[in-house]
């Protein structure tokens, strides 16, 4: 191995320079010793892998190509306020081939001066950060490979950066870098974006997140609010960020990094139940002007227990995906967004949504959950978005997660916990209950151990008694992982039909404070069973129940967005309702006794499964299988 100093390959990749810089083997080892684990982590999950991570960014060499050029237009985006834009990407090869592409860097000075360096034996390689996207340069160029001239249309959004537009040759796997284009940059890049609602920890409380690149040193945040037509008042932000330092591995670490920039939270308090409010984002400069985010509104929630009705939308495993056909491998989440445009389509019938789990799907690839709460931010800008953790935002081993497998892509949870609010009393767990007119929502995290004697089995069971069931009859409890009942493959083959340890810790909970209804994600698909209590159905499935309390119906509803999981040939007795096929669930409770679910197709929005559950107070009060509360004789 031959000594080099640093200094001697330091060197900017600008539109006038690209030098190549020489490699090691250790060097090229290393980084991709990084990526191999990347992919392996995101491949255990069964939802595919992380398109980003395809690509050998560690290997990339400079190999620039006589009269090869790439092109950007406009140069300058936002003129109008957008923090979303086209852009137009010429370019010419005079070598082309079928495995060339385009990807798009941001910041647009990408360069090896910010490589971390493994040690001063061993150069950085000449990239260090994947793109945020990608797409071959034969995509929508048929005869790319003839003329060697191409154009795609990409769409940007505000992301605190500069963008610029690099050709490489050699495929994802063995990346040469031929040209790249001039920045391209929105004209105030560090505006706040991408708002989204969470209701606080009081049910007429309202938190108001989002993203800038504005610092407390610099600026302060606020948000400006009230009912709509009336005064306005002004409400301070919390601002927060995260390092580097804190991702727990690769590429979260390495390749995958990239700056949040500021997240913002504001508390809007005292809601005045069920009447709209308008609110809009700023930043008060410290030369005296104020930047602006867009306007928005919602809804205040009812008052807890109050007979009106009200809608929520529950589904898990969504991801994201770009409009512009980018980033697509494999069908990765082939449905995403076909589940977001159907619930923008009906927001005006949707009060709160809760995403419960693998949310972003980002894998230690940071830039994606910008993408995210731009593809979301119709919707999360004006009902709450409430979220819960999954295997792909925090699992990594020796972090903490109860399973120790590689599927947050080394974020161990951080970004998660910094970009959505969660109303927990310890954001780091993530479990927390919400209370919403009617209902009652327990949110669990299966990440972290669940089981009897645990601190979050102790919340659980607090969350499930304390609900006033005359007030509150809807009883739900939530969470990433099949925690009840599913007949995927993969738990078969692990000879169950749960996690691990799953019901066992839960289900006489369950039943003694009778839950009406658990929904999981984890499964990329539709499950729905019979009321069922230790794997025996109590009564049969159906699309009406009325009466007395029999047993906690589950339904798994992964199919957001993520690569569809398969079911057993055989089909247990409990397994009322399957369907291999993206979609979501919908709740609305119509008032105190009667509640109906409905399961929908992402493609177009039609109900697929559903039933009703029709109960009088007393049918909650009702004794019945392993939940009668004890009685005496005397008078």
């Amino acid at each position: 191995m031959v000594y080099r100093k640093r200094e001697e390959f330091v060197c900017w990749l600008q539109p006038s320079t690209m030098l190549s810089l020489p490699r090691t083997a250790a060097a090229v080892t290393v980084y991709a010793l990084l990526a191999l684990i990347a992919s392996a982590g995101a491949a255990a999950a069964g939802g595919g892998v992380q398109p980003l991570s395809r690509i050998a960014i560690h290997r990339a060499t400079a190999a620039p190509q006589p009269g090869a050029f790439v092109d950007a237009s406009p140069a300058l985006l936002g003129l109008e306020g957008e923090d979303r834009e086209w852009v137009t990407v010429t370019y010419s090869n005079p070598r082309p081939s079928k495995d060339d592409w385009i990807g798009v860097f941001s910041p647009a000075n990408f360069n090896d001066s910010i490589c971390p360096q493994e040690n001063e034996w061993v150069e950085s390689p000449l990239l260090c950060t994947a793109p945020i996207k990608f797409q071959f340069a034969n995509y929508t160029n048929r005869d790319y490979g003839n003329t060697g001239k191409g154009s795609l249309k990409l769409q940007l959004i505000n992301q605190r950066e500069g963008f610029s537009f690099a050709l490489f040759s050699g495929g994802l796997s063995n990346p040469k870098l031929i040209a790249h284009s001039k920045s391209v940059t929105f004209i105030n890049p560090k505006a706040p974006v991408f708002p989204r609602l969470a209701q606080g920890k009081s049910w007429n409380e309202m938190t108001v997140t989002w993203t800038s690149g504005y610092g407390t040193n610099e600026a302060t945040p606020f948000v400006r609010w009230g009912i709509q037509g009336q005064i306005q008042i002004l409400s301070p932000a919390g601002t927060l960020t995260f390092s580097r330092e804190t991702m727990c591995g690769p590429p979260a670490r390495t390749v995958g990094w990239r700056d949040p920039g500021f997240i913002h939270t504001s508390f809007l308090k005292e809601l005045w139940p069920n009447l709209l409010y308008t609110y809009q984002v700023g930043h008060h400069i410290f030369n005296g002007s104020i930047v602006w985010g867009h306007q928005y509104s919602f809804k205040a929630p009812p008052y807890p227990g109050e007979d009106s009705l009200q809608r929520v939308v529950i589904f898990g495993d969504m991801g994201k995906a770009e409009v512009d056909g980018s980033n697509e491998f494999n069908g990765f989440e082939p449905a995403s967004l076909n589940t977001t445009n159907q619930l923008i389509k009906d927001l005006k019938n949707i009060d709160v949504v809760f995403h419960i789990g693998d949310i972003a799907y980002a894998n230690g690839y940071l830039s994606q959950w910008d993408q995210f709460t731009a593809q979301v931010e119709p919707i999360a800008s004006t009902v709450p978005y409430m979220v819960a953790s999954g295997n792909h935002e925090r699992d990594w081993p020796g972090s903490g997660s109860f399973y120790g497998n590689l599927d947050s892509g080394g974020e161990c949870g951080v970004p998660a916990q910094n970009m959505f609010y969660v109303p927990a009393e310890n954001r780091e767990q993530f479990w927390y209950s919400m209370d919403y007119g009617m209902f009652r929502f327990c949110i669990s995290n299966t990440e972290l151990d669940w089981r009897a004697g645990t601190e979050q089995y102790r919340f659980i069971e607090h969350c499930l008694s304390s609900v006033d069931r005359q007030k509150q009859p809807w009883l739900i409890f939530l969470a990433h992982r099949v925690l009840g009942y599913s007949s995927a493959t993969f738990y078969a083959d692990e000879g169950t039909t749960e996690e691990p340890m799953g019901r066992e810790s839960l289900q006489s909970l369950w039943q003694k404070h009778k839950v009406d209804i658990a929904m999981y994600g984890h499964v990329h698909g539709y499950e729905r069973t019979c009321p069922v209590y230790e794997n025996a159905c109590v009564a049969k499935g159906s699309n009406l129940y009325t009466g007395a309390f029999t047993a906690t119906t589950h339904v798994v509803v992964g199919g957001g967005g993520a690569s569809l999981a398969d079911y057993t040939a055989v089909r247990a007795r409990w397994s009322h309702v399957r369907d291999r096929d993206f979609g979501f669930a919908k709740l609305t409770a119509f008032n105190h006794t009667t509640l109906l679910f409905e399961y929908k197709k992402s493609r177009d929005g039609s109900v697929h499964d559903h039933f009703t559950v029709s109960r009088d107070y007393r049918d909650v009060l009702a004794c019945g299988v392993d939940n009668c509360p004890s009685t005496t004789l005397a008078s």
